[in-house]
């Protein structure tokens, strides 16, 4: 049985993020569209690009190809009604909810998703993707990738993870997910 070779890509760096703001459907800071196809060797085996709807993840995915697929359940955790604010401004003026939000997997005091059901819809995708042997590369956001590690691998050390933008993180099934890290000069076509 040949395995699911998954490798998530984080966006690349928005404004939203240099300013630590709560994301927004905000594009590339980046002139993303002089560097597009800039990647498009990085995964010349690769048999399916993915991207999430938003802006960002599309514009990103454009770096390594052009024929991308929109997956929606790669979409960004819902921020409600925090989306575009500052977080030092959340801090301050919802510094309870910010904190119980931070705290408790379960809780969305925003009003839109919580960690645990972002957790539960990357690990629905997830367990789709068992059945899907060959390489899939997939272009996403932060929290879907902090998501996917922390299901992969059986932790609740969500918020200990930092994802860089366009930082790459690559996970194998093989009757279980595994969590792989490569090194400068990796052979791409290595089992």
């Amino acid at each position: 049985m040949r395995a699911t070779r998954l490798t998530l890509i984080c966006h690349a760096r928005t404004v939203a993020q240099k300013l630590a703001r709560f994301p927004t459907n905000e594009p590339l800071e980046m002139d993303w569209q002089s560097a597009q196809g800039s990647r498009s060797r990085q995964f010349k085996t690769s048999s399916r690009l993915l991207s999430a709807p938003e802006l960002r993840a599309r514009q990103t995915a454009g770096l390594f190809g052009r024929k991308v697929e929109t997956v929606e359940a790669l979409r960004d955790c819902d921020f409600g009604r925090w989306c575009g604010a500052q977080i030092d401004d959340v801090h301050e003026s919802e510094p309870q909810a910010l904190q119980a939000w931070l705290q408790n997997p379960d809780s969305a005091p925003h009003g839109g998703e919580s960690v645990a059901a972002l957790t539960r819809r990357v690990a629905a995708w997830l367990t789709a993707l068992e059945a899907t042997p060959g390489h899939i590369v997939a272009v996403t956001h932060p929290f879907v990738i902090r998501a996917a590690l922390t299901w992969a691998l059986q932790s609740s050390a969500f918020n200990q993870i930092d994802v860089e933008p366009l930082s790459i993180v690559e996970l194998r099934f093989n009757g279980r997910w595994r969590f792989r890290l490569t090194g400068v000069g990796h052979e791409e076509s290595q089992p």
